[in-house]
């Protein structure tokens, strides 16, 4: 059994007693701080673990915070840490929950993290589970499994701003869970705060009456004190009995070098400890359970784990991708029905990824891997390409997904890597009545197996929400339109405030969309988007041919009505790109076998007459004949090299 030693107590046995004390008070002194030095909450065993089997369905509370970017989710979660004493109130906790880099820098949420609390309300101590979820589309189905191991949610509002795209898809997100909202305006202590205005909005868009919105200010800590007390008092208690065999849902993971995979699970029926055998619904793996323990907010190992409560469990899982965010789990030879819900992750963005220098891809390649440790959600295949060699296919969840990865490759593993610009899937459907994903453009059939055996092509479309103020709104719907978005509805959630619907087919988005959308309204405007499934499209594949030789790297799958623009554009910024050479490039886009732009690069050339000082005319044309007699022959074994500035601009979305 190891020993928690203060440091008097660790000076003590190392050096011995102070000058002038006997040898049996040194002893007493090292006993008494021995026994002082174990923490408020004694073990309940001899492996340290607690045991909170006394605090049964009815003094539990899981409850969640969804808010849009910036409005506060993570400082509050802080001073409800700082309230309850998880943490101490030193001044320095900021994002206590966000444990990656990159979710500190961006101020956002990536990975889903829990934090139990022990709080005493009237007499009685409540178990609070605070499920700190993501916000971003991306991982909008991660969100639905966490909010699942609730029962109630906090919806904070930036009383400065409003309430914003994001604030309205969690809203519905949670109000399809069947979850209990509990209103709460954030920081009210701005001079630029207008709660009246922002009250009004809610009202207005959730028909939530004003008069139940809580005015808080999360930095400064005012109106704090009444959040927990909210909670239980308005978000129900979990569902569930102790005495029916166990449940468990899965809402999130993360590996660890020690102990393999660790899940975050909630616990809807029945009870788990350590030794028990648990099976996984989705694979029907059987693993051993080798610690179950709550979040305090660090890892804190309990006796067991029972109906209702919320926490991790070890379980010698070796691979991330064994385990499926919304899996059910359940003891060994005592199978139940699995929990509603349950989508195998699906990627809806796909990119290339190729190391900058070729030397560098078995470091890279094992950055990847150890990366999508922590990540099943990203799909990996490796991929050869002519003209930037070998790399790898990644499937992302969405291009935040998609930039997030990208950064941590750069940050935490110092990694120099080219992404090409990202795809969206597409679907074939044959004559033969066969259904085919498209995940690349070298994928796509081309145009003679278009003509002859393809019925229909189809991609996928999302139903977007833009919220922006009133003087945006001819803006907003000329971007929409030219992004061949289909106009819904428009209704104003107060007097200065719109909110438009539209269905936007998602390759228009995961390029420059949102960036346009900022400029357009001076960065007043927010977007969010969900799924609409696929819709019948005119597509077709454009290639780019340098001399007549396609270049992979550089094809795409797009809209018949883009083809002509797009192409130009992209042969006008290649012609800048690449270097003359002693020949003429001949730059071309094509598409359905049709030649739609062309630029040429003109050769270097020698001035080959510059010793005709005078003379006939035949003499000139004799040796500029005899050059372009070399000109051709060169042509035929002369390979055209593409820089990377090459492909750095066709991926860089030109700024017209």
């Amino acid at each position: 059994m190891y020993m928690r030693l203060r440091p008097l107590a660790v000076a003590n046995l190392l050096y011995g007693s102070r000058a002038g004390s006997s040898s049996s008070n040194s002893s007493r002194r090292f006993l008494i701080n021995t026994r002082r030095s174990y923490s408020t909450r004694a073990p309940d065993n001899k492996r340290g673990e607690i045991d909170i089997s006394a605090y049964p369905p009815e003094r539990i509370r899981n409850f969640s915070i969804i808010a849009h970017i910036d409005h506060g989710k993570s400082t509050l979660a802080d001073r409800l840490l700082e309230h309850t004493g998880v943490i101490s109130k030193s001044g320095k906790n900021k994002q206590v929950l966000d444990k990656l880099k990159v979710e500190r820098e961006r101020g956002i949420t990536v990975k889903a993290q829990s934090a139990s609390m022990f709080y005493e309300h009237k007499g009685e101590r409540y178990l609070m589970n605070l499920i700190d979820t993501p916000g971003h589309v991306d991982f909008s189905y991660e969100v639905s499994r966490s909010l699942a191991a609730c029962q109630g949610t906090i919806l904070l509002v930036d009383a400065a701003q409003g309430i914003q795209a994001q604030t309205v898809a969690n809203f519905y997100l949670a109000f399809g869970e069947g979850l209990e909202v509990i209103p709460m305006l954030n920081k009210v202590d701005l001079p630029t705060a207008e709660p009246e205005r922002a009250a009004q909005q809610i009202e207005s868009a959730f028909e939530i009456e004003a008069d139940r919105i809580l005015h808080i200010s999360a930095k400064t800590g005012l109106g704090v004190d009444q959040v927990l007390p909210a909670v239980i008092e308005k978000a129900p208690p979990p569902l569930g009995s102790v005495d029916k065999p166990f449940k468990a849902l899965l809402f999130d993971t993360w590996y660890d070098t020690y102990v393999g995979v660790v899940c975050l699970m909630a616990i809807k029926d029945g009870s788990v400890k350590r030794g028990d055998r648990i099976v996984s619904s989705h694979s029907g793996t059987k693993y051993e359970v080798a610690e179950v323990g709550i979040m305090h907010p660090e890892q804190t190992p309990t006796t067991l784990l029972q109906v209702g409560q919320v926490g991790y469990i070890v379980c010698n899982m070796k691979s991330i991708a064994e385990a499926h965010v919304g899996d059910t789990f359940y003891k060994d030879r005592h199978p139940v029905e699995p929990l509603p819900g349950f989508v195998p992750a699906k990627s809806m963005v796909f990119a290339g990824v190729f190391p900058i220098d070729a030397g560098e891809f078995d470091s890279l390649n094992e950055s990847i891997q150890k990366l999508t440790l922590n990540d099943s959600s990203v799909s990996v295949h490796k991929e050869t390409s002519a003209a930037l060699g070998q790399g790898w296919r990644l499937g992302f969840l969405g291009t935040l997904h998609m930039d997030v990865f990208r950064q941590r490759l750069e940050e935490e593993y110092d990694a120099n890597v080219l992404i090409t610009s990202p795809t969206v899937p597409y679907q074939i459907k044959y004559t033969d009545g066969i259904t085919k994903f498209i995940q690349t453009p070298a994928d796509f059939p081309d145009a003679n197996i278009m003509q002859d055996f393809v019925e229909s092509t189809m991609e996928p479309y999302v139903s977007a929400t833009i919220l922006f103020p009133e003087k945006y709104l001819g803006n907003m719907l000329e971007l929409c339109t030219t992004h061949r978005g289909e106009i819904q509805n428009h209704t104003y959630i107060d007097e200065t405030r719109v909110m438009l619907k539209c269905l936007l087919p998602m390759a228009e988005i995961v390029t420059d969309f949102y960036d346009k959308l900022k400029s357009k309204s001076q960065g007043f405007a927010s977007f969010d988007y969900e799924e609409a499934g696929y819709r019948a499209s005119d597509l077709v594949k454009m290639e780019v041919l340098l001399n007549g030789e396609a270049v992979d790297a550089l094809a795409a799958v797009m809209h018949k009505s883009m083809v002509v623009t797009v192409g130009r554009d992209i042969a006008k910024r290649l012609k800048d790109v690449i270097r003359r050479q002693l020949f003429d490039i001949i730059i071309q886009t094509a598409a359905n076998g049709k030649i739609v732009a062309r630029e040429t690069v003109k050769q270097l050339r020698k001035n080959v007459t510059a010793k005709c000082y005078g003379g006939d005319i035949t003499r000139k044309m004799k040796l500029l004949n005899r050059q372009k007699e070399g000109k051709k022959r060169m042509k035929k074994i002369g390979k055209v090299e593409l820089p990377q500035e090459a492909f750095l601009s066709i991926m860089t979305k030109s700024q017209n």
